[in-house]
């Protein structure tokens, strides 16, 4: 099932740069037009684009996860699902290689992602390891916004919906988190929402792999990220499993 997904992104790749557009597009003018805020006093460092590159990087793939279930739906409206309910293939991998498929794209656009960063004058003290667990954070929860788009796409089955779902819910939930600004320079409020957002656990977790000593938090978002990608598997898992109670 991964290897059927992934013969669909081969065929058409620029799905990847699609996906890429708006990140790419924000790195470039939030970069610019914010260079002068890292003189904000307790702002934490000198240049803007090292803080705001890695919060871009999850932010790619919290967009590539959350339209997964598009393929779900390609493929519901096809009758191509109801054919895989008939064969002797485990129901959950056709969730888990969706999945999976998803991974794949999310590392490709990371490593796109990070060369960019690093072209315009990003600079990474944390090294090859850093960058890795940049990585894994986004892999996680780019994971945990395709299972619940899976999960989301399998329960209302148009992609006019699920569309309206990706649109209304990461917009917020990005500007409610520190992709753009330290958060203890927020208001007490949004600082406390952030707390309980996925998306800031995987920027902060990034963020602070990327330093020269990396501290307990980090290892604590990924904690949560983990939690939160395994909840959000099983969400989808059941979801599907309605659908075929249904048929």
């Amino acid at each position: 099932m991964t290897i059927r997904n992934l013969r669909r992104v081969a065929r058409l790749p620029f799905i990847i740069a699609i996906n890429l557009v708006q990140p790419i597009l924000w790195m470039f003018l939030f970069s610019t037009v914010f260079t002068n805020i890292v003189k904000i006093p307790g702002f934490g460092t000198d240049s803007y684009i090292n803080f705001l590159s890695p919060g871009i990087v999850v932010m790619s793939a919290m967009t590539a996860g959350s339209y997964a279930g598009m393929g779900i739906i390609s493929d519901y409206k096809q009758g191509v699902l109801n054919r895989f309910l008939v064969t002797p293939v485990h129901r959950s991998s056709i969730v888990i290689g969706s999945l999976l498929q998803n991974v794949v794209t999310i590392v490709i656009q990371a490593f796109i992602m990070i060369g960019l960063a690093l072209l315009i004058g990003a600079r990474f003290e944390g090294g090859i390891s850093g960058i890795a667990i940049l990585i894994l954070c986004s892999v996680l929860l780019g994971l945990s916004f395709g299972a619940l788009s899976i999960a989301f796409a399998i329960t209302i089955r148009k992609e006019e919906g699920l569309t309206s779902i990706v649109s209304f819910s990461t917009m917020p939930l990005l500007f409610m988190s520190g992709l753009f600004m330290p958060l203890q320079l927020v208001p007490r409020w949004m600082e406390t929402l952030a707390s309980f957002n996925p998306v800031n656990w995987a920027i902060e977790a990034g963020r602070g792999a990327l330093t020269v000593d990396i501290n307990w938090s980090v290892w604590l978002n990924i904690g949560y990220l983990i939690i939160f990608a395994v909840i959000a598997v099983c969400l989808a898992v059941y979801a599907f499993q309605r659908y075929q109670r249904s048929v």
